[in-house]
């Protein structure tokens, strides 16, 4: 399991000479790896909205990680392993490999644009699809659960199961004053139900039983009967413990063709929620890293002041070595904390949006990649 944090430093004398020694140190110890993430300048505005939209962007970044949350949750419950990992993609590419080579894309959020425009053009493309999600979910769950809910009526033991391939129409009688009744016997019991089964009423046509089919536990036995008798024989093959069945060929026809409608729905539902999931999952995705290098631009601003001038990593570090990483951050960029004198390197403050409401004296953004985790 890797981590993923976005940091921003100024760009200072002391700063850049701190971000070459921890290059130099990642390159030595293999602790992480570490990227230049490359933000654009975004319209700034004036502070005040930049401290509105700062707050915007929290509340946003959490609504769109829920929502990516809920997708891959999706993915995991409608498709095999290997298919969500095949399916897990950003503009077409892994996900790590979408992060560690960012570039923002202009056209569909335009850097001409206030930020406040587009944190809603994001939360309105995030929206949409969270709204959409609960919809497709309902249809294909609805689908999912009538094939089912069939599949385990016409499933399960010859007490219960369809005998579609087991009885022929010709196995049975129908006429004006006939009909056939199907036995459902234990293996043991094939003696007993042969001794018995013209006796169980007054009117069975002498030996008319024939085993149509059997399986390790039971078999099927035909009988011939009088319609008006058909109750009384019921009855009393209920006390010699003989399950009795009636059999519709039309019916157990409806059912199986309803049962190749279904599947054949389901696999089409199936193929379109499937495509809907990969392409959302990466436009989310996508959208999510945009939120991610917004934040580090503003927070940047708000901690560093104008000009503009700061300088974004994306370090990648494996979750063992991660504490580690950080004890040499804190160490590396300590000149920019003003409370070092005073206390530890990392103290809480109610930041909003700072890595686990936790202050640093960089600025960091966790991207939490255990949604993400597919194995």
């Amino acid at each position: 399991m890797r981590d993923l944090w976005l940091i921003s430093v100024p760009l200072d004398k002391t700063s850049v000479k701190s971000v070459e020694k921890l290059q130099r140190i990642i390159g030595k110890t293999n602790q992480a790896s570490c990227y230049k993430f490359t933000i654009p300048d975004l319209k700034v505005g004036i502070l005040d909205s930049l401290l509105s939209v700062s707050d915007e962007l929290y509340t946003l970044d959490a609504l769109t990680e829920s929502v990516l949350n809920k997708t891959c949750q999706r993915m995991r419950e409608t498709m095999e392993q290997d298919q969500v990992m095949a399916n897990v993609l950003a503009d077409g590419v892994g996900i790590l490999n979408y992060v560690t080579n960012f570039h923002w894309d202009k056209a569909k959020y335009p850097t001409s644009l206030p930020l406040s425009s587009l944190v809603n053009i994001i939360n309105k493309e995030v929206s949409q699809v969270e709204t959409e999600l609960k919809s497709r979910s309902a249809v294909y769950n609805s689908v999912n659960a009538s094939l089912q809910c069939l599949e385990h009526t016409l499933g399960g033991s010859l007490q219960t199961c369809s005998l579609n391939g087991m009885v022929r129409r010709e196995d049975l009688v129908v006429s004006e004053y006939l009909t056939s009744l199907l036995a459902v016997v234990s293996r043991g019991d094939y003696v007993n139900w042969e001794q018995k089964y013209e006796s169980l009423s007054e009117f069975v046509v002498p030996r008319s039983s024939r085993k149509l089919y059997e399986d390790g536990e039971r078999g099927i036995f035909s009988v011939t009967l009088f319609k008006r008798d058909v109750y009384e024989f019921k009855a009393k093959a209920q006390e010699s413990k003989f399950t009795v069945r009636e059999y519709c060929f039309d019916l157990e026809e409806k059912q199986q063709r309803e049962w190749k409608e279904l599947r054949v729905h389901r696999k089409q539902q199936y193929d379109v929620f499937v495509h809907w999931l990969k392409v959302n999952f990466s436009q989310v995705f996508m959208a999510w890293i945009h939120l991610k290098a917004a934040r580090v631009f503003v927070e940047s601003v708000l901690r560093y002041g104008l000009p503009v001038n700061y300088q974004a990593l994306l370090l990648q570090s494996d979750r063992k070595c991660s504490e580690k990483m950080r004890q040499e951050l804190a160490s590396l960029f300590v000149h920019l904390d003003p409370t070092a004198d005073v206390s530890e390197t990392d103290v809480t403050c109610d930041i909003p949006g700072l890595f686990q409401q936790e202050y640093f004296s960089y600025i960091c953004f966790y991207v939490n990649t255990n949604m993400l985790d597919f194995s």
